[in-house]
């Protein structure tokens, strides 16, 4: 069979490397499986038009027009359109109601066409949840301006704008007078390909949680992943500094929206993967279902690296018939894909902004997403990675400290606790570390207090390395406090100037520095390697990847 896959297109913001990720693992998957692959991608800078990759390669335009002229010379049997982020799902979409897979006998691989449109219209799909009766929060369907204007003295505000068949948030936003609606409102319909936004009720402050779901022809559906966002609603999940797997739900909350997210990709017909995005309620059970993006989406990318499962090469292989307990996994050679991967560690994904060369720029965030990158760090506990992620990020902060954010006033930073921004996680440790305590810090920024918990040991480790400084090191155990801080994840750069003051050239602040880099240096707890191999150890692997911790047993064997 001759498949046409359709790639991503240009990097631009909330969809980038991740795709061509997926791609390249779809391309091969389809390969594996015997069958001939045709791929267009306007974008020459990636590794899925790399030589070898697809068996014919078209650098063209992603457009109607030219992906008709490359389906007349190649007549592929099928096409693939759940690869290519957003711009794939709606360029078939475009072919579809054209006509021209019809035309010329192109059939959908994969998540039906119709499932598609009940997941990306906004209205197909709202009206689905009430069919399945899962709930979804009170909403507006606006395709007119005028119908725009005539909700506008009828909304609650603030309220949410998200615009159907669009990328990262784009045209969305939050509303909080007539006029913001009014404008944010217009622009959505604009940038829509369907000229279609919902206006919903705001959700503020609740948590988000996200469910990476795959499903086969056969029904067969497992959960890969579920992830938790620390910040809360309003904020788009590509500039959320997300968990993987949630910390902060009950048992009874974890299969509540496993239930609702299983419940709704088997009433779409989803054949492949699937990202449900949910908000849950912190004081009581009720949830709201918020989106579900039917396609291999920048979540999906994340949750394949997080937990070792390939979540692309899997949605390729079912898209042509194969299910899931017909796939092997890879990373052990024994197990199949039907089996859900296993987390014995903690994944913190911290987004990355160009803030930093555009300094003019609005730093606020909101459901419209601004990162350019992120950086994904793995360690035995949260503390750890969100540590190595920080050190990730490669800006000026190493760790929990900013010079910035230390010398705000008390009013200054309660602003910047309250408001989202690429710099709250910063203003959220100044908070803890000014002794406000996790009540006061969760009702201005309603991050989730076990988060805060957590960020405050950080800071209690700080405050003791930093009290250990002035007593010169009398009365503490220096060797084990520098152990602990390393276990927890402070890097040596850090705990160094904790413990000492390096300005000062005073003969006893000297020698005491020197007796410390010294300990520092005996302490410094070397590194060994645990697997991620998506079982936690239950099976041997055959080709697990690793991340490096600080612990006593190895995972790593010598060849």
């Amino acid at each position: 069979m001759k498949v046409l896959v359709i790639g991503s297109g240009p990097i631009v913001i909330g969809q980038a490397a991740e795709f061509d990720y997926a791609g390249t693992q779809a391309c091969k998957s389809l390969k594996e499986e015997g069958h001939e692959v045709v791929l267009i991608n306007s974008n020459p800078a990636t590794i899925m038009t790399d030589p070898g990759v697809a068996d014919a390669l078209y650098i063209e335009p992603l457009n109607v027009d030219f992906c008709e002229r490359v389906i007349a010379r190649e007549r592929p049997d099928a096409l693939l359109p759940t690869l290519g982020g957003q711009t794939g799902l709606n360029l078939a979409t475009q072919l579809a109601d054209d006509g021209i897979l019809e035309k010329y006998n192109v059939k959908v691989l994969g998540t039906p066409l119709s499932a598609i449109k009940k997941a990306e219209d906004r209205e197909s799909f709202r009206s689905l949840m009430h069919e399945i009766k899962e709930p979804v929060p009170e909403s507006w369907i606006i395709q007119t301006e005028s119908e725009l204007e005539a909700i506008l003295d009828v909304v609650p505000y603030p309220c949410i704008i998200r615009p159907a068949y669009t990328l990262g948030g784009t045209g969305g936003g939050v509303a909080n007078t007539r006029q913001e609606l009014w404008e944010t409102g217009r622009k959505g319909l604009r940038l829509s390909m369907r000229s279609q936004i919902m206006v919903e009720r705001s959700l503020l402050g609740w948590k988000e949680i996200e469910y990476e779901v795959m499903r086969d022809a056969n029904g067969t559906v497992i959960t890969v992943c579920n992830m938790e966002n620390l910040d809360p609603m309003g904020v788009h999940t590509g500039d959320s500094i997300v968990v993987a797997p949630s910390q902060t739900l009950s048992d009874l909350e974890y299969h509540m929206m496993r239930t609702a997210s299983l419940k709704i990709i088997e009433a779409l017909g989803i054949e492949g993967g699937c990202n449900v995005q949910m908000a849950l309620n912190p004081d009581s059970f009720d949830y709201y279902i918020i989106e579900v993006n039917p396609r291999v989406s920048r979540s999906s990318a994340l949750a394949s690296k997080a937990t070792g499962y390939p979540i692309a090469r899997v949605a390729a292989k079912i898209a042509v018939g194969r299910t899931l307990d017909e796939i092997q996994n890879q990373v052990t050679g024994t197990t199949v894909a039907a089996f859900e991967p296993a987390l014995d560690y903690c994944v913190v994904k911290i987004p990355r902004w160009p803030f930093d060369k555009f300094a003019s720029g609005d730093r606020s965030l909101s459901t419209q997403m601004k990162a350019t990158g992120e950086v994904m760090a793995i360690d035995r506990s949260f503390e750890a990675a969100l540590m190595k992620a920080i050190r990730g990020l490669e800006v000026k902060s190493k760790d929990l400290r900013h010079a910035k954010i230390s010398v705000m006033d008390d009013e200054t930073l309660r602003g910047a606790i309250g408001k989202p921004t690429d710099e709250r996680l910063w203003a959220l440790a100044e908070g803890l570390r000014r002794g406000w305590g996790e009540d006061e810090v969760n009702r201005i920024s309603r991050v989730d207090r076990w988060f805060l918990r957590k960020i405050e040991k950080l800071i209690e480790i700080e405050n003791r390395l930093a009290a250990a400084r002035e007593a010169r090191g009398r009365g503490v155990n220096v060797p084990e406090l520098i152990r602990e801080a390393f276990l927890i994840g402070f890097p040596s750069p850090t705990i160094l100037s904790l413990l000492c003051e390096p300005e000062c050239e005073a003969e006893d602040e000297a020698e005491y520095r020197l007796t410390v880099r010294e300990e520092v240096a005996r302490q410094k707890v070397m590194p060994v390697f645990k697997m991620v191999d998506t079982c936690a150890g239950e099976f041997e692997s055959r080709t697990p990847y690793y991340y490096g911790t600080f612990e006593q047993e190895d995972d790593a064997v010598s060849s």
